[in-house]
């Protein structure tokens, strides 16, 4: 911070609320000021003037060159709240400014302001020419949206039982895009018992969503939610980019960052969430250069930033409906869900596996009503000192079983085999036997599920397949790992060719591909490609998935070299 200014005891009051605030809110020097002011343009602005508004699009990062800027949270419910002042030589941005998204706080001159605007196309170019300052600012930038989120400043607000399945589908969506909100129960809290006495919602209303201004969802889809806080946008224009990544979980992210690093215009759709099944890993420690392990959220949230660094457009949630191959102007064509088109000269398939349903009667009526394909800090809130069930015996199992081991009171691990030796690593194995309150059920499948009259779970039946035998227990909450099937229905007639499960053929082992020199993630229509979890034969590990997303980025560029050659 500035020595001198408005308010300095508030101001020094507001920024000791930050984590490591001298990273937060570093100051420039002169002489790193003098080498961004090649990337943007002098603006100027009057005392009370706005830089930028919470819920309009961001014109990119302000380097305050004199003056002082308060900035302030202002909710859909008319609060307006202190944040933090910067001053001369501190810059105002946080990650959302790569992508010129919307401005999740208000910025206002506290007298006359001088600034240096670096809007987001020449930002991400600063933060690429200019190493070591780079480093420093995208660390600010990081940890200004991470205190946000720990803080719930910034984002809609979302009003209802902390239990409900709304709220927390909706919780989960905005947690897992790394998207600040705040919950408010109406039981607690008395403006959201106001909001509710004024819409009268029914249960089947929860949650209420306030967006910044103003506007009063209920109980909106995903795809409903995003737009209304300007979280996804379709393709821009007419444009046309290099290649388009359907799919934004390991796979597809690293895709994203090495051919966006090397140059190449990027688009990556996915339907819900950076990080695919991998970013909902409560801990991956086999992972390397992680010796003691990091979360599936935080490694896919580096990579999604670090993607949207090299200028990679994301868009989420956005789903493809259809793939054009037939190529009339030497591009191909997504349809997507909105219903725009997205071309692209190729494509690289990294849709993964969407979860797999056991054959459980009534299932999908306790879907989001304690029946969960994941388990994230949200459904483990819910866990708090309670039974819960868990199936499966993969490496996801047993990161979920010990992750719930600390917040529920005893975990039912559930497994239809005999053993867990031959489907998970050896260091979870030991994990879970070390771990008193996991119990683990061989040769088990569960038979029936049964709820209350508001269709929540609140018990469970299973048996031995050596038994006739069947036992209960009073469980509200239970986790299923059962694996995936691959998520491939958008190639349908474009001329993919898919094995007996449904994964992507690639290379030598397409028959269309027999008798011509391919790569191998190639698939049997050229310029498309396959990498991750949804291609065939792929070893369904992280690792693996972002090996081949580096891998594929060199066919890439063979592909597009030989495109743009002229026909002789």
């Amino acid at each position: 911070m500035a020595q001198d200014g408005p308010d300095r005891t508030d101001r020094d009051a507001l920024l000791s609320r930050f984590s490591r605030p001298e990273q937060t809110f570093p100051a420039l020097t002169l002489a790193e000021i003098e080498r961004l002011r090649q990337f943007g343009e002098i603006r100027r602005y009057e005392s009370g003037e706005l830089l930028f508004e919470t819920g309009k699009q961001g014109p990119g990062m302000f380097v305050v060159l004199s003056g002082h800027v308060a900035i302030t949270q202002r909710d859909g419910l008319g609060h307006v709240t202190p944040v933090i002042y910067q001053g001369p030589g501190q810059f105002l941005a946080e990650l959302g400014q790569l992508s010129g998204r919307p401005a999740l706080v208000d910025g206002q001159a506290d007298g006359d302001v001088e600034t240096l605007l670096i809007p987001p196309d020449r930002l991400r170019a600063l933060l690429v020419a200019e190493a070591v300052l780079g480093e420093r600012i995208m660390r600010a930038l990081i940890l200004r949206r991470v205190n946000m989120i720990q803080g719930g400043v910034g984002g809609p607000v979302l009003i209802g039982p902390s239990n409900s399945a709304g709220v927390v589908r909706l919780q989960g969506f905005l947690t897992r895009n790394g998207q600040p909100h705040h919950l408010l129960d109406p039981d607690r809290e008395h403006d959201a018992a106001e909001l509710i006495a004024r819409y009268s919602p029914s249960p089947e209303d929860w949650p209420l969503v306030v967006t910044a201004g103003g506007t009063v969802l209920r109980n909106p889809s995903e795809m409903e939610l995003a737009r209304a806080i300007g979280m996804v946008g379709g393709p821009k224009g007419d444009r046309i980019y290099d290649v388009a990544i359907v799919g934004c979980g390991p796979a597809g992210l690293a895709t994203a960052v090495y051919a966006a690093s090397e140059g190449l215009s990027v688009a990556v759709l996915d339907t819900r969430a950076f990080g695919g099944q991998a970013g909902a890993s409560a801990r991956i420690e086999n992972y390397l250069g992680f010796p003691t392990g990091i979360s599936g959220q935080a490694l896919a949230g580096r990579a999604f930033t670090q993607a949207q660094k090299f200028g990679a457009d994301i868009m989420i949630p956005m789903s493809a409906k259809s793939l054009d191959c037939s190529r009339p102007n030497g591009t191909f064509a997504l349809a997507l869900d909105c219903g725009d088109t997205l071309h692209s000269r190729a494509v690289v398939v990294a849709s993964g596996a969407r979860y797999r349903r056991p054959g459980i009667e009534n299932l999908e009526k306790f879907e989001g009503r304690g029946v969960w394909y994941w388990a994230s800090p949200v459904e483990a809130r819910l866990c708090s000192g309670e039974e819960v069930a868990l199936v499966g015996a993969g490496n996801s199992a047993g990161q979920a079983a010990v992750f719930l081991s600390g917040h529920a009171k005893k975990v039912l691990m559930i497994i239809r085999g005999g053993g867990l030796g031959a489907s998970m690593s050896r260091y979870l194995i030991e994990r879970i036997e070390a771990t008193p309150n996991i119990e683990l059920l061989f040769n088990t499948e569960i038979t029936a599920l049964e709820g209350d009259e508001a269709s929540l779970l609140r018990r469970i039946r299973w048996k031995s397949r050596l038994s006739t035998d069947e036992d209960a227990a009073d469980v509200r909450n239970l986790f299923l790992f059962v694996g995936a099937d691959p998520a491939t229905g958008w190639l349908d007639g474009c001329g993919v060719t898919l094995d007996r499960g449904g994964f992507v053929v690639t290379g030598a082992q397409s028959e269309q591909n027999q008798g011509r020199l391919v790569a191998p993630l190639e698939t049997s229509v050229p310029g498309v490609y396959a990498v991750g979890d949804v291609r065939s034969g792929s070893v369904k590990r992280v690792g693996g998935a972002i090996g081949e997303g580096a891998q594929v980025v060199a066919s890439l560029h063979g592909f597009l070299g030989d495109a743009a050659k002229p026909a002789l």
